[in-house]
């Protein structure tokens, strides 16, 4: 398993409530310290993208320092929810910042961790994605991924966290955008602190309440396989933050056995 894999791996697994052993959380952080890049290979990837030394005049620096994906032809790694990117900008972001968000899951007192967490939190404070009001392009999606990283790295930081809110509901109407930005939006509002991210959940509650109490997902290719039950996880997870929904907390998704399609079962038993 490489390290993109295990990233997406692992963030699917947390997601769905697991929990690793201590030596599995040292197998994988190890994995992801053995991918840190190396200087003369992040030089090629910023000339690659056309943003030679990763910094602007203006000081900005685009992309990731530590962990990098490789420059396969312009080709782009998918989120944890299966998009394709168009750019690197949300691409490579997306990439280091699930990388480090998990490290500092899994061993938030190594000091390296703590390194990157804060080298990366004053990068993210030079770009426009992470600090500016902007919904242009993928800008508009990187902004979510910062967003998460915040929640987890850094839920004290009210003001710069909901400046990231903002910036999705000031753009997210703005065009016809596919599922996958919301669902990464309503992903932040699991793990948000709960007094930021009530607010936010409550104007989507009609729809998440749907989702789970009358619709239902294909399980057709794998791309529903893997990414369907994760959905259905994530809203279970949103929803459970509310006394109310708390009788959930442990309800998995199931298989209808006469259609093959994804159910959550919401009935009070």
């Amino acid at each position: 398993m490489n390290t993109y894999e295990l990233m997406i791996k692992t963030n699917h697994f947390l997601i769905k409530g697991g929990t690793f052993t201590e030596k599995q959380k040292q197998n994988i952080v190890k994995q992801f310290m053995s991918a840190v890049i190396t200087s003369d290979k992040a030089q090629k990837f910023y000339r690659a993208v056309r943003f030679p030394g990763n910094i602007d005049q203006n000081g900005r620096r685009m992309y990731p320092i530590f962990f990098l994906p490789p420059y396969n032809n312009g080709n782009k790694l998918k989120t944890i929810f299966n998009q394709t990117p168009k750019t690197h900008i949300l691409s490579a972001n997306m990439y280091e910042l699930e990388i480090i968000r998990i490290l500092h899951i899994l061993d938030p007192e190594n000091e390296t961790v703590k390194e990157m967490v804060e080298q990366s939190l004053r990068r993210l404070r030079t770009t426009c994605f992470g600090n500016e009001d902007g919904g242009e392009g993928e800008c508009f999606d990187t902004s979510i991924v910062v967003l998460r990283f915040l929640a987890q790295v850094a839920p004290s930081d009210t003001k710069w966290i909901k400046s990231r809110i903002d910036n999705y509901n000031n753009h997210v109407d703005e065009k016809k955008r596919p599922w996958f930005s919301k669902w990464y939006f309503w992903l932040c509002l699991s793990e948000l602190p709960f007094d930021i991210a009530k607010p936010e959940i409550e104007k989507y509650m009609p729809t998440i309440l749907n989702w789970l109490c009358k619709k239902s997902c294909v399980m057709n290719s794998e791309h529903d396989k893997t990414i369907h039950p994760v959905l259905f996880f994530m809203l279970r997870n949103i929803l459970v933050r509310f006394p109310e929904y708390e009788y959930i907390k442990n309800r998995q998704p199931y298989i209808g056995e006469k259609d093959g399609r994804l159910y959550f079962d919401m009935s009070i038993q």
